[in-house]
């Protein structure tokens, strides 16, 4: 059990320390020397350092400072004091770092800018912080209203894009949202792109033999429901007893595993589930993977 903690400890702490360089980069290297912004509480510091010309490194520590607390009460404490230990790293790298500039081109620091900054975020988040406290506030506006945390992050978002709008100019605002589109994909991504499997759902009339082949020729661990089907327009008081059969693939086994199972019963009814992260039982690893 130590040994576990100690593993994920070193791990968060490598998820985090690399976020936080990637943010930085992409702050310096990118969005700052540029006028550009994004969305949530790093383009609310673009933002005011547009507007004010205070420094970026330390607007980032001021902006985030109440979202840090409400994290404490929203999340635990822990992550309170991660999230405020990443948020200071992030603040000193800006200030210390000497990133040169990369590039002046608009869609090149509007595409690559939000790309490394939403690598930086994400990463962060895997390593349990915020380096962005928009999700924190979302979180807190969802248990106090019937609006989902999608919906709370774009309304927030609007409302910096239109202030960035009157104040910067309809283009800047324009090229903000294209940042933060291209941050939040890559955020997703890493979040759950690197950890997505499939789950498939199988009912057929020849289960058992779909139970067999799943488990003895694709080494799959497979979950059984009993249910029923039937229940036909034209018959519905006419049903039987079937085992439903579940099991979780990675993505490239889907399609093997659909030819499989109609090999067997071309009438089968299959569907699939995304599954953002899987641990424990049955599962094959894939490539990279240790």
């Amino acid at each position: 059990m130590a040994s576990y903690r100690l593993t994920a400890s070193i791990h968060d702490f490598l998820y985090t320390a690399t976020g936080i360089l990637f943010a930085s980069f992409a702050l310096k290297a990118f969005l700052v020397p540029n006028q550009f912004l994004d969305g949530g509480v790093t383009g609310v510091s673009l933002l005011l350092h547009e507007i004010y010309h205070i420094n970026v490194g330390y607007l980032i520590v001021l902006v985030n400072i109440p979202f840090i607390i409400l994290g404490a009460y929203q999340v635990n404490r822990r992550f309170a004091i991660k999230t405020l230990i990443s948020v200071i790293a992030l603040a000193l790298c800006l200030l210390f770092i000497p990133f040169p500039v990369i590039t002046s081109d608009k869609l090149l620091v509007s595409l690559f800018g939000g790309f490394f900054l939403g690598l930086g975020i994400g990463l962060g988040m895997r390593g349990g912080c915020a380096i962005d406290g928009i999700e924190i506030l979302a979180l807190y506006t969802l248990r106090r209203s019937g609006f989902t945390i999608s919906e709370i992050i774009l309304g927030l978002n609007v409302v910096i894009f239109l202030i960035a709008a009157l104040h910067l100019g309809l283009p800047t605002a324009l090229y903000a949202m294209l940042t933060y589109y291209v941050a939040t994909r890559t955020i997703d991504y890493v979040i759950e792109g690197l950890e997505e499997y499939t789950g498939v759902t199988i009912i057929s009339g020849q289960s058992q033999a779909v139970k067999e082949k799943l488990v003895k020729e694709l080494g799959r661990g497979i979950t059984i429901y009993k249910g029923e089907r039937g229940f036909m327009k034209d018959s519905f008081e006419v049903s039987q007893d079937c085992d439903i059969v579940f099991t979780v693939v990675t993505r490239l086994e889907v399609r093997r595993l659909r030819n499989v199972v109609h090999h067997l019963d071309p009438k089968a009814f299959i569907f699939t589930n995304t599954i953002k992260e899987a641990a424990g039982g049955v599962l094959k690893r894939k490539a990279g993977e240790h």
